[in-house]
């Protein structure tokens, strides 16, 4: 893998900075750094998701036939970066990283023709329906079912967690079609529109105090049968297939690496026995520690992304990434904990992270989000794998055991 950055890449990044600072509405940024995770909802996703359509350049990962840029992955990791360090909102993940792929790969040309167009433009938002009240890490035990009757599938069931379903227009669903043969095989991979007669919605409040989660129950939901990808049973491996995507993508090197940027920024601006934290030499050596860490984490995405080849099995690959990087997750976000101290403590609702002139007087302008950031991150080893799943991948699928 050559990790060498041309000339080509460096005009390619000034490019992509100009573009950013020239279109990126000067609202997203703010509220990105006080909303943290609320943030990349579908109303600034969407409304920057728009923004990059227009440049072309809405779904860099794709194959160009369907809509993707063509870059390299040298030029990709660039644009992710300098998105990151703008402060921009995050991609459409759930569109983008994830349904879409299985929808080109083996979707029918009328569900591409219906559904790649709506994505590219930014024009739906997508709600992921795995996991369930006992089928979490374990999605082979999933019970949610959908019977053929005549042209529609009739799904009955319930899902859980799933991000950002009140304001899903589409989701994607993994359900039994057959309980008669082993587990995965009865599993299929069906398309649903959130706004169908049946689908009721429990709001959960996470730990942070915002409501981005749900209980979706879906009572006699009937979904046309064209809304089935693939061929019945084959939702397992669609599943897998998105999973190793999710997986990689969860190693969130470009955020990590910007919110370790602001540890350090905060670290320089927080006294700690009248000197700033940064000169704390314990303080130093966690942010040093932490740093090496990101770094490290960064060649192996390189290297998975340039398709470096590997004598391990690229799930048990991606294990690895999710596994190091929601750790990682985790680390910068207590570091920026610890270095604002008892600021941290102030509580800020989510009508207050939406408006700066709320803050107290004499509050720094980088206190707000950052503790809600903290404990939303606890999720980040849960949420994709658990980090006792990704060991047990890891030990299976590398290395036989």
């Amino acid at each position: 893998m050559d990790l060498t950055i041309s000339p080509e890449d460096e005009a390619f990044r000034q490019e992509v900075r100009t573009f950013i600072r020239d279109n990126l509405p000067k609202h997203l940024p703010r509220e990105v750094l006080r909303l943290g995770y609320l943030a990349h909802g579908a109303k600034r996703v969407l409304e920057w998701g728009k923004i990059l359509y227009k440049k072309g350049w809405a779904a860099p990962p794709w194959p160009v036939e369907y809509g993707g840029t063509g870059w390299t992955d040298m030029q990709r990791h660039i644009f992710e970066e300098e998105c990151w360090k703008a402060d921009a909102p995050m991609i459409a993940m759930g569109a983008l990283s994830l349904v879409g792929p299985v929808i080109y790969t083996f979707g029918t040309p009328e569900l591409k023709a219906k559904f790649l167009p709506l994505i590219l433009r930014g024009e739906i938002f997508w709600a992921q329906g795995f996991s369930e009240p006992n089928a979490g890490s374990d999605l082979a035990s999933l019970k949610t079912t959908a019977v053929l009757d005549g042209d529609h599938y009739v799904v009955n069931g319930s899902k859980i967690w799933t991000s950002g379903a009140h304001f899903a227009d589409w989701g994607f669903f993994l359900v039994r079609t057959d309980s008669t043969v082993k587990a995965q095989k009865g599993i299929s991979f069906l398309l649903i529109d959130m706004k169908t007669p049946g689908i009721t919605l429990r709001p959960i409040v996470s730990i942070d105090g915002m409501y981005h989660l749900n209980q979706t129950f879906l009572d006699n939901v009937r979904v046309p049968r064209e809304n089935l990808v693939g061929e019945p049973g084959q939702g397992w491996s669609f599943g897998k297939f998105l999973l190793e995507n999710e997986r990689t993508g969860s190693a969130f090197i470009n955020y990590t690496k910007r919110e370790w940027a602001k540890a350090r920024d905060i670290a320089r601006a927080e006294m700690k026995n009248g000197k700033p934290l940064i000169e704390d030499p314990e303080f130093s050596r966690r942010l040093a520690k932490v740093q090496i860490e990101i770094q490290a984490l960064e060649y192996s995405v390189l290297r998975v992304l340039s398709k470096e080849k590997s004598r391990y099995d690229s799930i048990a690959v991606a294990a690895v990434l999710k596994l190091h990087g929601s750790d990682l997750h985790q680390k910068v976000t207590e570091l920026q904990y610890d270095a604002l101290g008892d600021k941290a403590l102030h509580h800020f609702t989510e009508a207050q992270l939406e408006d700066p002139d709320s803050d107290p007087p004499g509050m720094p302008d980088y206190v707000a989000g950052r503790t809600a950031e903290y404990l939303i991150s606890r999720a980040a080893t849960i949420y994709g794998g658990s980090q006792q799943v990704q060991r047990g991948i890891i030990a299976k699928l590398a290395f036989g055991l």
